[in-house]
């Protein structure tokens, strides 16, 4: 039982925190416009960076990590609130009778994080239009997995770096995700009881998820109509 009141909490409270946009609250505040409405339509931190400035971009930089990293920070707290039910030799899940809950630790924190990713791309007080999630997915790798969180996101500042587009180191970044999980998993929040294939299950889900949401960005960038870094829209 305490698995599912566990799991429950991975899936409500990270959805439900991350489905605050403060790319939207900040363009209502600074322009009193709707930032789905300006420059590419996208409710991130490119477009805030492109359509009023750096102030405004690294406020929502700011809050967007933040967001996630509490959002997982909260579950851990919840799952050892119940450590000792969870962590006893006798404690069974009836579907699957005999396996102490510890080894869903992973589980749970994976689970964490795909809810709040799920939560900033479809989030539910903007009529479910929300962002592309790179910087909830790196905040959230960064407290559940952190050595393959970093390797991801130098990856993306080299891409960005050597092409000038965001969305080309955002691409290869995602979906080099899920290898960095497996390379490390074992390191990271791991013990003999945990599942180390858990990470890199719902990471490649989660770059899948990253990788659909550039969709438009990959054909301007086969057709070299995507923008580069810096570029404003017009």
């Amino acid at each position: 039982m305490y698995l599912y009141i566990c799991m429950a909490f991975a899936i409500i409270v990270p959805y439900l925190i991350c489905s605050i946009n403060p790319a939207i609250i900040a363009a209502k505040i600074k322009s009193g416009k709707d930032i789905r409405e300006m420059g590419s339509g996208n409710p991130g931190l490119t477009n805030v960076l492109r359509t009023m400035g750096k102030g405004a971009a690294a406020v929502v930089l700011l809050c967007d990590v933040l967001k996630g990293v509490v959002s997982i920070l909260l579950v851990c707290g919840f799952y050892h609130l119940f450590w000792e039910q969870m962590t006893n030799p006798f404690a069974v899940d009836f579907l699957l009778p005999g396996i102490a809950a510890e080894r869903f630790y992973s589980l749970v924190l994976w689970l964490g994080s795909l809810s709040a990713v799920l939560g900033h791309c479809y989030p539910l007080y903007y009529k479910f239009k929300g962002g592309k999630a790179v910087l909830v997915t790196v905040a959230t790798g960064l407290v559940i997995n952190w050595e393959a969180a970093l390797i991801a996101l130098l990856v993306f500042i080299i891409i960005v770096l050597l092409s000038k587009y965001v969305s080309l180191g955002s691409v290869i970044a995602a979906a080099l995700y899920p290898v960095c999980v497996g390379l490390t998993e074992h390191n990271v929040r791991q013990s003999e009881h945990s599942y180390s294939y858990m990470g890199a299950i719902f990471s490649a889900i989660i770059a899948a998820l990253l990788i659909f949401k550039h969709r438009g960005n990959i054909k301007r960038l086969i057709t070299g109509n995507e923008k580069k870094l810096g570029k404003k829209w017009s």
